[in-house]
């Protein structure tokens, strides 16, 4: 069974927080799909230039959820080269295995196996999967290191600061007056060139 949703309801008003009871009630096999538009995700650490749009199935198992989530975004960034703006469309995609916390049956905490992943996503005390940390999370992995406005950028002007490339006028080298003295001396007879 596959059930399609806006934003899933929330008592937090958290349109990436999904109430997940009636799901973890459910057979192995059951779905959801949660449609995400437009939610804002501004975070003060990273440089998030636009709402998140996208997807987010999950399916019940035998242990608890998959989730499965394709979901994008835009970062507004600065060239490395040249310092020029960028605006870098992001695909995130989500595949995560998600535990419940508390049985849904009898409403005792779970206890997590040895060896179990501790990085593995769980869902809270109230049947609920919090997925702004995972997007947030992928988000950053996603931003690049030295992000460039295009592949050869050719970076800014060393005499200037002005952006390289066509129509930039060249510079002719100054001599420092200290070195002028220099001019004078020749090699093993040549000329003086200017």
């Amino acid at each position: 069974m596959t059930a399609r949703r806006p934003h899933p309801v929330d008592p937090h008003g958290d349109p990436l927080t999904l109430a997940l009871a009636g799901l973890m009630g459910e057979a192995p096999g059951a779905q959801r799909t949660y449609t995400f538009r437009d939610v804002a995700i501004g975070d003060p650490g990273l440089p998030i230039g636009a709402p998140l749009d996208g997807e987010a199935r999950l399916t019940r198992t035998n242990r608890g959820l998959l989730l499965d989530a394709t979901l994008t975004t835009r970062l507004a960034l600065e060239c490395s080269r040249c310092l020029r703006p960028i605006d870098l469309p992001v695909e995130l995609r989500l595949e995560e295995e998600v535990l419940p916390s508390i049985d849904i049956s009898s409403g005792l905490p779970i206890r997590r196996e040895e060896g179990e992943d501790p990085e593995t996503a769980v869902l809270n005390d109230h049947h609920e999967l919090e997925l702004r940390p995972l997007v947030l999370e992928a988000i950053s992995l996603a931003e690049p290191i030295a992000p460039l406005c295009e592949p050869d950028c050719p970076g800014l002007c060393p005499e200037c600061g002005e952006r390289l490339g066509p129509g930039h006028p060249e510079h002719e080298a100054e001599l420092d007056p200290r070195l002028e003295a220099l001019r004078a001396f020749t090699v093993d007879g040549e000329e003086r060139s200017e």
